[in-house]
Order: structure tokens, then C-alpha cells, then sequence
């Protein structure tokens, strides 16, 4: 996101789950949220998901296409992060998109401090998913690497 050299990519292959299996939203988010704190993005799980189910008491976070949108500005969040899960096949969650359940689960994590980082995240993102080109490629994608590198070049030129 940032121009900086020492800013991390957005999004890592560490960051993507290739096969999430979740019963509902929460447990989506909680699987991606982990992953988030496993790679030293997220301090504090439970206080990163409190605010991430806070946000989605506000609205909805699923959004045409098949895509949940799940997003959050917290404390726990050290530098503006996405996890993506692409979800098994037949086992889709439901995120309130008026088309139905999500295929794509994209969780924007950012700190506090980051209110710009947030919307330019959320802007590029929503940009991009609306071209079911974009969509289907992070679908087709053979592996996690590949799902990241999608993401950064079309989404941020990288």
C-alpha cells in the first residue's frame, strides 16, 4: 500500500486460505482473522473480531458476485492487511449479498490510525470485484502464491 520499502504487501501468500471451510460468517472470519495474527498482523484476535462483528452490525459485508467483504479499523491491527479465502466448493457462506452466499471471502484488516489506508483498500478492492474477470481468476488460481500475486498486480499494480 504504501510507498515505503519496509511497508509488507497487503496481502502474502501466507495470507490466503485456498480451501476455507466455514459453517457461517463468523467462522469465516475467525479462520481469516487467525491467519492474520499468525503472521504478526493482528496483536489481539479477540479484539480485532469484536470489531470486526461491530462493523457488521452496522451493514451487511457481502456484496454482489458472490463475495463477503468482511472489514474493520481496530487497535489490534499493526499494518493494513487482507486474507483472503476462497470457500470449498457446495459450502458457500452467507454474508447478506442480495444474490446470495460467497464463494470469495476477502477480510481488510486495518489499524486505527489507518482511515485512509481502510478506504483505499476497500476502494481498489471493490473496483476490481466487480468484474467477474477479476473474480474468477482468484477462483481459478492453482495455489495461494498465485491467489496473492493476482491480487497486488491487478489491484495495486505490483
Amino acid at each position: 500500500m504504501s510507498d515505503t520499502a519496509n511497508t509488507p504487501d497487503l496481502i502474502t501468500p501466507e495470507l490466503v486460505v485456498a480451501d476455507l471451510r466455514a459453517i457461517d460468517r463468523v467462522d469465516a472470519t475467525r479462520q481469516l482473522a487467525r491467519v492474520l495474527q499468525a503472521a504478526g498482523r493482528v496483536t489481539d484476535l479477540e479484539q480485532f473480531l469484536a470489531d470486526v462483528a461491530a462493523r457488521e452490525e452496522q451493514m451487511a459485508t457481502g456484496i454482489p458476485g458472490g463475495i463477503g467483504l468482511p472489514h474493520a479499523r481496530s487497535a489490534a491491527v499493526t499494518v493494513p492487511s487482507l486474507a483472503l479465502g476462497r470457500v470449498t466448493t457446495g459450502e458457500r457462506v452467507d454474508f447478506g449479498a442480495p444474490d446470495g452466499p460467497a464463494d470469495l471471502v476477502l477480510l481488510i484488516a486495518a489499524p486505527t490510525t489507518g482511515e485512509a489506508d481502510h478506504m483505499t483498500i476497500l476502494a481498489a478492492l471493490a473496483r476490481k470485484l466487480v468484474h467477474v474477470s477479476f473474480r474468477q481468476s482468484l477462483l481459478d488460481a492453482p495455489d495461494a502464491a498465485s491467489v496473492a500475486r493476482t491480487v497486488m498486480e491487478e489491484v495495486y499494480g505490483r
